[in-house]
């Protein structure tokens, strides 16, 4: 097989972290690992507690990649709502390409142990909810500035939760809520 990334080295037989099979380039760093291949190790291995990396360098391939078992153009996966990183599925074989420093990237943020959820619909929708989310965040936080924008959030919440909900929004809508006219 060859490397997607370079494209022109060989992937040879390794194991990833000295854990579970893949292959790897030699001259980019990246691997190739079968989600099957990790499953079944991590089904040996339920308790293992991966261990960060102290430093460590990421690539990421921004082009496109070409599958190196099948020639078919690998599907790019966010990480998470957080990070512009993506990570590079083959759906034919079930196959990842890990581009140099990715697998550090998926142990730091606690997300080596469950590495086949990225690519599915409930994680993918939740990073588009909490991405969602921060816009609105942020758009509020430029339209009511910091400070008020706190206050209200927590007065929301409060609200949210208030058993007598809507006897205080009313109160809070009527323009003069203390006169018989409304």
């Amino acid at each position: 097989m060859k490397c997607p990334h370079c494209k022109t080295e060989t992937l040879v037989p390794s194991f990833i972290d000295s854990l579970f099979r893949g292959h790897t380039c030699n001259l980019c760093h990246g691997h190739w690992l079968l989600i099957e291949d990790y499953l079944n190790w991590l089904d040996q291995h339920k308790s293992h507690q991966f261990q960060q990396d102290p430093e460590f360098e990421l690539d990421e391939s921004k082009q496109a990649l070409i599958c190196p078992m099948t020639g078919a153009i690998m599907q790019k996966f966010r990480i998470d709502a957080e990070s512009e990183h993506k990570l590079n599925y083959s759906h034919a074989v079930g196959g990842v390409w890990l581009d140099k420093g990715e697998w550090s990237l998926l142990k730091e943020k606690g997300y080596a142990g469950s590495l086949n959820k990225v690519f599915t619909l409930h994680w993918q929708k939740m990073i588009r909810e909490n991405q969602t989310h921060a816009k609105f965040a942020k758009l509020y936080r430029t339209k009511f500035g910091n400070m008020d924008y706190e206050r209200v959030r927590i007065f929301r919440h409060w609200l949210e939760h208030h058993p007598k909900k809507s006897e205080l929004i009313a109160y809070l809508n009527a323009a003069d809520p203390y006169s018989a006219e409304r």
